[in-house]
C-alpha cells in the first residue's frame, strides 16, 4: 500500500511550485492528498492539482463529497506525513498559536504523523522576531522546517525566503516517510546511465538508458544512511541529496572511475548501461558524407567492467543488471555466473511499464544461490528500496 502525504498549499507566489512537488511525489509512488487554502487558490487552480495528484483537492471545510466522514479527521488519520509547501508567515503564526479556522489549520491540528513545513516569504518577514519565535515553538513541538533558499525574491528583495527547491523538499519528505537507517556505515558505489563511444567529433554510439533506475538506487541508499558514490553517464538528472557524483562519458572513462573507487566500496551496484562495442578508431574531423559512397564502421568489444571487478571482488557484494529482450532468465544467469556476481537484476525492457524512459519498473532478482524473486510492477523508487531490502537480507545471511 502506498504512503500518503497530505500537502497543504497556502497563499504565496511560490504556490505554483506545488505542482512540481505533487508530480515528484506521485513519481515516487506517493498518494498525494491536497488541501488548498482560499488564498492559495488565487495562485494555482484546484484543477491543476487534481490533474497531477489524481485526487480531489479540498478547498472548503463545508463542501464534502463524503458526508459520513469528518473530513479533516479522515485526512489527518490517512496521512503518513503532512507537508505544508509553501507555508506563509500567516499560516506559521496561526499553527503556532493553535488557531484552527480553515480546512488546513483544522486538519494539521489533528495530525499525529511527521509534520514538515517549507516557508516562503519576504526576507524581512522571515527574519522577523515574530516569525522566528513561531518557528522555534513549532520546532519544539516536533515540526521539521525545510529551510528556504536565498536569492532574488518575487517582491524584488534579495535574501532568504525563496521556497526550497521542489526536488530537495520531496527528498526530505521521502526520508520522513521511510526512516530506515539500515545502511549506515556501508559504502555503496552505484553506476547509472549510458556511455557514448565517439565515431568522430559529431557522432557517437550510445543506447536508450535514462539513468533513472541508478539514480533512484543512489537516492534510496543515501536516504537509508549509506555513504554513496554515484558514477553517471551523460543524463539530464539532478544529483540526489547526500550523494557524491562522478560524471563520465565513455565506457573507458566508466571503467577508470569504477576501478578508482572500487577499493573504497562495500557494495557495487552496476545499474549503468555501458556500450558493449566501441569504434576501433575515432576520426579527428567530422566524416563527410560527400566523401563516401559507402561507410563501414569497425567495432571492437568494450572492456567488460563488471567482469573485471568480479575477478577481484573479495568480500564485496556485486550486483549487476541485465536488460534483455528475450530469454531473460537464461541470459541473466549466464551473466551472473560469468562475472562472479552475488545477484543480478534481470529486466525485460519490452514489458509494459519497464522501459528505459519509464518511471516504473518490473524486475526479477536472481541470487548466486539460485533464489529467484520478482518485484512486481513498482515505481523505480519502489524497486530501488525493494532491491536494497533484498541486499540487506543477503548481507545478513552471509554473516550467519
Amino acid at each position: 500500500m502506498s504512503k500518503c502525504v497530505v500537502l497543504g498549499i497556502t497563499g504565496s507566489i511560490a504556490a505554483y511550485k506545488a505542482a512540481e512537488i505533487t508530480s515528484r511525489l506521485k513519481k515516487n509512488g506517493v498518494d498525494v492528498r491536497i488541501i488548498l487554502t482560499k488564498a492559495g487558490a488565487e495562485f494555482i487552480t484546484p484543477l491543476t492539482l487534481e490533474t497531477l495528484s489524481a485526487n480531489p483537492v479540498v478547498t472548503d471545510m463545508f463542501l464534502r463529497d463524503t458526508p459520513w466522514e469528518v473530513e479533516h479527521i479522515s485526512l489527518a488519520k490517512r496521512a503518513d506525513a503532512f507537508l505544508v509547501a509553501p507555508a506563509t508567515a500567516n499560516f506559521i503564526g496561526k499553527y503556532a498559536s493553535g488557531i484552527a479556522d480553515d480546512m488546513l489549520t483544522t486538519t494539521i491540528m489533528a495530525a499525529v504523523c511527521p509534520v514538515l513545513i517549507a516557508p516562503a516569504m519576504n526576507v524581512n518577514m522571515y527574519d522577523s522576531d515574530a516569525n522566528k519565535s513561531n518557528m522555534e515553538l513549532l520546532k519544539r513541538r516536533g515540526c521539521m522546517f525545510i529551510e528556504p533558499d536565498e536569492g532574488f525574491l518575487a517582491c524584488g528583495d534579495v535574501g532568504k525566503g525563496r521556497l526550497a527547491d521542489p526536488a530537495k523538499i520531496v527528498d526530505i519528505v521521502m526520508r520522513a516517510l521511510y526512516p530506515k537507517r539500515d545502511l549506515e556505515g556501508i559504502r555503496i558505489l552505484v553506476t547509472a546511465g549510458p556511455t557514448r563511444e565517439e565515431i568522430d567529433p559529431v557522432r557517437y554510439i550510445t543506447n536508450h538508458s535514462s539513468g533513472k533506475m541508478g539514480f533512484c538506487i543512489a537516492q534510496a541508499a543515501a536516504r537509508r544512511g549509506a555513504d554513496v558514490t554515484l558514477i553517471s553517464g551523460p543524463v539530464a538528472l539532478k544529483t540526489p541529496d547526500g550523494v557524491k557524483r562522478v560524471d563520465i562519458v565513455s565506457s573507458s572513462e566508466l571503467y577508470d572511475a569504477v576501478n578508482s573507487h572500487y577499493n573504497n566500496c562495500d557494495i557495487l551496484i552496476m545499474a549503468a548501461a555501458p556500450a558493449d562495442f566501441t569504434p576501433s578508431r575515432r576520426a579527428v574531423h567530422k566524416i563527410k558524407k560527400r566523401d563516401l559512397e559507402r561507410m563501414s564502421l569497425e567495432l571492437l568489444p568494450a572492456r567488460d567492467i563488471l567482469a573485471s571487478m568480479g575477478a577481484k571482488k573479495r568480500e564485496r557484494v556485486l550486483i549487476g543488471f541485465a536488460a534483455e529482450t528475450e530469454n531473460l532468465l537464461e541470459n541473466a544467469v549466464l551473466k551472473l555466473e560469468k562475472k562472479h556476481l552475488d545477484m543480478i537484476v534481470a529486466n525485460d525492457i519490452t514489458a509494459p511499464g519497464a522501459g528505459f524512459q519509464s518511471d516504473t519498473n518490473s524486475v526479477t532478482l536472481i541470487l548466486s544461490s539460485g533464489t529467484v524473486k520478482d518485484s512486481g510492477l513498482l515505481s523505480k523508487v519502489g524497486v530501488a528500496d525493494w532491491l536494497l531490502d533484498e541486499t540487506v537480507d543477503y548481507i545478513a545471511s552471509k554473516r550467519q
